[in-house]
């Protein structure tokens, strides 16, 4: 997993070390109004790769409501475009979790694991501009409430192909 935010001072010199495609990703979130976009799925074109363009309005909700996940098909670029704040849990899949739901051979690519609170979770702090890039070997659990209550997020994920890093 990779985190920054696009409107750190040294944002070129920190993705110059991605793969382009990843690259172009994190350009398109620092350089494109995505709190004024329609919400939806759109497919979209950067630098000559297909990505995917989920562009999310959701509220925050506590830790234990919601699942891990992870892709095997794509990297999941996520982005903070308005509201929050909000946390984002993370941890390393060593293949020991329990699948609650395989959605890995449709079109949403996605595998939602049981809670299991034995796990030790990393958690980011997402406020706006905030970005991480989760690979397929990082199980993610974006959306979790940061505060005593809920809050409205506005959330951007572009999704690279695996293929194209």
């Amino acid at each position: 997993m990779i985190y920054g935010n696009v409107h750190n001072t040294m944002i070129d010199q920190q993705i110059s070390i991605l793969p382009k495609a990843l690259q172009s990703a994190v350009r398109f979130l620092k350089d494109t109004d995505l709190a004024a976009h329609e919400p939806g799925k759109f497919d979209i074109e950067l630098d000559g790769v297909p990505m995917i363009l989920q562009v999310l309005d959701l509220f925050t909700a506590p830790r234990e409501t919601l699942r891990p996940e992870i892709h095997r098909k794509n990297i999941d670029v996520q982005f903070l475009a308005s509201g929050g704040p909000e946390r984002a849990g993370y941890y390393s899949d060593d293949g020991s979790s329990q699948v609650d739901e395989d959605l890995l051979d449709t079109p949403r690519d996605i595998l939602f694991y049981h809670n299991n609170p034995s796990v030790q979770e990393g958690t980011i702090e997402m406020t706006v501009g905030t970005y991480a890039i989760y690979f397929p070997w990082d199980v993610h659990i974006p959306a979790i409430q940061a505060g005593e209550s809920s809050a409205p997020i506005r959330k951007i994920v572009v999704k690279v192909p695996v293929d194209a890093c």
